[in-house]
């Protein structure tokens, strides 16, 4: 079979069987390709909208409001669009779409709609802020307001140097009205910290509401920081986002380095004005926001990445707070294990007095990928897996974690290699046994391997092509 013939049948099948929506027209405004996923979410048959006028089929259309009709006229991509409508089922449904001209050199032969559905997804952030808003509306109605966990720096357990001067930073930046990037590995306490400085400050008796900037794609996350218009896209009603919601309080923007770079400048433009414009609005609304974003990779490294604005990086980073990983403060092991050991003798109503010299050993040589959060999840893991007899955690209490010593054979005789080759190559041969190692823990998950190993899912796979290329 010759490779074009292979080629036609991964982009069949593509089309088929992916659970993005594709609709193509030619320029007579006819549909030559429309996939089941497609037909599912807006309620057809496939037979029903093939080599049909693409008005015929949607009537409420017109040369107007139709995106792929408007490309085949302009010629210009229309990108990311957000969408809210009824489909032929009558369910209303919400889709992020990009409708592309097709070109056969100089000329338009016909347009493609690439549509995701993220009903599910709306539902939820509309209920997101709805009860964000609520809870606002109560804390100023009712005494009786729903109370959630607040953390203060009285919670951020350690003695370790560089924790230390990472919560006196924090102390003095809850002092200010100023920006904060907080910044470290997934795990260490970012909220935390974001949540202390809030509470500590003059604004600790107002809002503090935290985003993911990484959970919800941009055009929905747009909406729930600005707030939309009716009219704003299809199906938008007026809704304030949480940056009205945050007015006078502070806002987390966690994963901010996950945040689209067009996004990052709109961000950028409402922290240097103060003032926020919502979807489809036209009125400047002033805000006073105190605002705190975290990252979980370095930001110079960010910054050279292309994954965080430089301005916008010299507009949050008024205060840097640098949060070390477990795996730099390991003098900090014996009080967080305790506190976690005290914790969960209470929730799970133990007895546990301490960790086995064994284990504790274990954890000593541990890179801890997962921080903070790991620790306690491995604790409380274990902790369910003893009798209220027991008083120690032992190593097969930890069956449920996975822990693996850095003094494991990978270790051994490390020293000795340098005698045979140079230290370039010789650490090249350690990072693929490593490698090596953790995929076949996780059953060649590149994913949770890449987690693990506290790199990208990306890098990952380059290491291994190039391994497999030198074997």
């Amino acid at each position: 079979m010759n490779k074009n013939k292979i080629n036609d049948l991964v982009v069949q099948n593509i089309l088929q069987h992916g659970n993005i929506g594709v609709h193509v027209i030619d320029k007579d405004r006819r549909t030559i390709i429309y996939n089941e996923a497609m037909a599912e979410l807006e309620g057809l048959e496939i037979f029903q909208v093939l080599d049909k006028d693409i008005l015929d089929i949607f009537p409420s259309l017109d040369e107007n409001t139709s995106t792929l009709i408007k490309v085949i006229h302009s010629g210009e991509p229309i990108l990311n669009s957000t969408q809210t409508y009824f489909n032929y089922r009558g369910h209303s449904i919400t889709t992020i779409s990009s409708t592309i001209p097709l070109y056969s050199g100089d000329t338009i032969v016909g347009a493609m709609e690439i549509a995701q559905d993220v009903t599910n997804l709306r539902k939820l952030s509309d209920q997101l802020l709805e009860l964000q808003q609520e809870l606002k509306v109560s804390k100023k109605d009712s005494k009786r307001t729903p109370q959630i966990k607040k953390y203060t720096f009285s919670n951020i357990i350690g003695s370790n140097k560089s924790l230390v001067i990472a919560k006196e930073v924090g102390e003095k930046a809850s002092e200010t009205p100023s920006s904060v990037l907080i910044h470290g590995e997934t795990g260490t306490g970012k909220e935390m910290f974001a949540q202390s400085i809030h509470n500590h400050g003059i604004r600790r008796n107002n809002t503090f509401i935290a985003q993911n900037c990484a959970a919800i794609p941009d055009s929905l996350l747009e909406g729930i920081l600005f707030g939309t218009e009716k009219g704003g896209f299809t199906g938008a009603i007026e809704r304030e986002g949480i940056f009205e919601q945050a007015n006078g309080g502070t806002l987390l923007l966690d994963e901010i380095n996950s945040m689209s770079l067009p996004l990052q400048a709109k961000l950028l433009r409402v922290l240097q004005e103060g003032y926020i414009r919502r979807i489809g609005g036209l009125k400047d609304i002033p805000i006073d926001v105190r605002i705190i974003a975290t990252t979980n990779e370095d930001p110079g490294s960010g910054i050279e990445s292309g994954s965080i604005r430089r301005d916008l990086y010299y507009r949050l980073s008024v205060i840097n707070i640098h949060i070390p990983p477990l795996r730099e403060r390991l003098d900090d092991l014996d009080l967080l294990t305790s506190y976690f050991i005290r914790k969960y003798n209470k929730i799970l109503n133990k007895s546990i007095e301490r960790l086995s010299d064994q284990v504790m050993m274990d954890f000593m040589n541990y890179d801890w990928p997962g921080n903070i959060r790991e620790l306690e999840n491995f604790i409380e893991g274990a902790m369910n897996m003893v009798s209220s007899r027991d008083r120690i955690l032992n190593r097969e209490n930890f069956i449920t974690s996975n822990f693996i010593p850095r003094t494991s054979a990978l270790g051994n005789n490390l020293i000795g290699g340098l005698s045979e080759k140079s230290l370039p190559i010789l650490l090249e041969g350690i990072e693929e046994k490593i490698i090596r190692e953790m995929m076949g823990r996780y059953s060649n998950n590149i994913t949770r391997a890449a987690n693990h190993l506290g790199i990208k899912r990306q890098t990952l796979q380059h290491k291994l092509k190039k391994y497999k290329k030198t074997q």
